[in-house]
């Protein structure tokens, strides 16, 4: 680290976030013929404890002749030292500046990241554009992450973009391109043989075919790339320790993949299908070698619904037995309310437990296809009473499909009935503490609410109005989303090609960590839509169920007549039943591989 960069790191906070070195940190010096730097939009903390980053960095430095750094984005302070120092961005593990890689990629994790990919291009100095990258030596630019389920917005951006799991596209792509660069093969033909291999979508080889201003199909298709046997899938378990504390600062044991309960709102549920599942034993294993590796004292199970796991029981017992030994506290997510036990809690410390009701009535759970009842909640916040918990979260979504006055009192109704219930079964008899948290329902590709229409502002503002005045209440809290970033969240989770001139002008005008509350700007954002002559409207809106969709090109498993029969089936307050292995409800998923809990 040369002397200006150590001055610059004494003027910016935490500086910790700059300079590597954690433990753990695999050998950066080995002979290689390809480097690559793995980027995260977001700051340090919250890149660091992000479990897909983990794998690929640890997956590829494993890999013979293959080094792989990582970079966050830079906060703002430090981002200004960058450009006023005329510093180019540069990886974390060696300081090397990401112009001089070999691949660059960016894991996109959510809409309101898009002008921090900009960000981090700018302050290395590579242009925002493949088709401004053609001339000159520049890394391949990748993107992975969950906004792959539709790239459209940010697609011209990269050269490749990697659909579906990294552990087998991002390994066979690395391996193709080090024996492409070893032979002498040109970027473009490079490129030509990447869109070959299964989920490497090449937005310059696949592109839209539109007629006035409407996408009318594709000039080809991309299918999705999946791990078949995750027992077999790369699972690092000496994993980096972070030098600062992270966002989710312990050791994740990541159960499975995919979810049976098809919540139709939920656009992770589909996306991740097939569902497969780790062996009991294979992830004991990896617990003790997790805690082992890292000393860290906190271990947690991780999956998109972790109570579903069908061995839960017998896995939490194993672990605290083989591995917990009374200095390893196992910590679990939110659970769903119809599969709370308390002995799933028992080595967790007697603070708030959360939950996801998601809608206030049971019509509308049963519209959104959340199949718990009344009774699931009675009877989950009863037992957790009754165990010494006296502290609940619960989350809600506005504005979902079908929804009315009396939904949003059925918030409020349950506020009251734990309120009520905590006088007859709270076991401290202290008072409880409830805190109601509601975002903004948003219509998500590869869901059955995808052609929904999003609420307009004024109707966000007035739900959120009724919650407050209602939920003015003692010892009751109310958080909410904010309806400007959840609008914007709308647009580019279902937005095409032409909105990257939309996020170009956003970052130009200032927009940079827009999933900062604090840093948010909507003028700026309606100026940009104003600017480049897009209605955010025509994105919002209610969409035909004949339209071809920005992201059709794309073969996620799950297919587009399974979600219009959900759909159909949500209107009509039918729910489906929970998939799995002897009660499949035909997604399609399984065509890619196959489901097993």
């Amino acid at each position: 680290m040369d002397k200006e960069l150590k001055e610059i790191l004494l003027k910016v906070e935490k500086p910790a976030r700059y300079v590597g070195g954690e433990f753990n940190m695999p050998d950066m010096d080995k002979p290689c013929s390809t480097r690559l730097c793995l980027c995260f939009p977001e700051i340090y903390e919250i890149g660091m404890s992000n479990i897909g980053l983990r794998i690929l960095y640890h997956m590829l430095n494993d890999m013979e002749g293959i080094v792989c750094e990582r970079c966050f984005a830079p906060f703002v302070d430090m981002g200004e030292q960058l450009k006023a120092n005329n510093i180019p961005l540069f990886s974390v593990d060696s300081n090397k500046p990401l112009i001089d890689f070999d691949i660059v990629g960016m894991s996109i994790g959510y809409e309101l990241l898009y002008t921090n990919v900009l960000y981090m291009l700018d302050l290395a100095g590579i242009p925002f554009r493949a088709k401004d990258r053609k001339c000159g030596n520049y890394p391949i630019l990748i993107a992975g992450g969950p906004c792959v389920v539709n790239p459209e917005p940010f697609a011209e951006i990269f050269d490749c973009i990697m659909i579906g799991e990294g552990e087998k596209n991002l390994k066979k792509f690395t391996l193709l391109y080090d024996e492409c660069k070893k032979n002498g093969l040109s970027k473009e033909e490079f490129l030509e043989k990447a869109a070959s291999l299964e989920g490497v979508y090449v937005p310059d080889k696949v592109k839209p075919i539109t007629q006035n201003g409407k996408i009318t199909g594709f000039t080809g298709s991309v299918k999705k790339a999946i791990v078949q046997d995750l027992d077999k899938a790369y699972f690092p378990t000496k994993i980096l320790v972070p030098n600062i504390e992270i966002t989710h600062d312990r050791a994740v044991l990541e159960l499975y993949r995919g979810c049976n309960n098809g919540c139709r709102f939920c656009q992770a549920c589909f996306y991740y299908r097939p569902i497969r599942s780790r062996k009991l034993q294979t992830l004991v294993d990896y617990g003790k070698e997790l805690v082992e590796n890292t000393g860290y004292s906190e271990l947690s199970l991780s999956s998109l619904s972790t109570s579903d796991y069908v061995s839960l029981n017998e896995l939490i017992a194993s672990l605290k037995q083989s591995v917990c030994n009374g200095n390893v506290k196992l910590a679990m997510p939110s659970l769903r309310l119809d599969s709370y036990k308390p002995e799933f809690m028992g080595s967790g410390r007697l603070g708030s437990l959360t939950f996801a009701p998601e809608a206030g009535s049971q019509r509308l759970r049963n519209v959104i296809n959340k199949n718990i009842s009344e009774d699931n909640i009675k009877k989950t916040i009863k037992s957790a009473l009754e165990y010494g918990y006296n502290g609940f979260k619960l989350y809600f979504m506005i504005g979902l499909p079908t929804e009315t006055q009396e939904d949003l009192q059925g918030i409020v109704d349950i506020v009251f009935l734990i309120k009520d219930m905590a006088k007859q079964y709270s076991k401290n008899k202290r008072p409880v503490q409830i805190t109601v948290s509601t975002s903004v329902f948003i219509p998500k590709p590869l869901t059955p609410f995808q052609w929904e229409k999003q609420i307009t502002q004024e109707e966000m503002l007035e739900k959120q109005r009724f919650l407050i005045d209602n939920l003015h209440i003692k010892n009751v809290r109310y958080n909410w989303h904010s309806a400007d970033s959840s609008i914007i969240e709308c647009v580019f989770s279902r937005g095409d090609r032409k909105l990257l001139d939309v996020i170009e002008k956003a970052y130009l005008s200032g927009c940079v960590f827009d999933g900062w509350s604090e840093r948010f700007d909507m003028d700026k954002w309606r100026q940009a839509f104003i600017d480049c002559g897009i209605n955010i409207e025509d994105y919002t809106r209610m969409w035909n169920e004949d339209e071809v969709l920005p992201w059709d090109f794309i073969n996620h498993g799950v297919s587009k007549k399974y979600l219009l029969a959900e759909k159909h089936n949500a209107y009509g307050g039918i729910t489906t039943k929970a998939c799995g292995e002897k009660d499949c409800t035909g997604c399609g998923a399984n065509k890619l591989g196959r489901c097993y809990l």
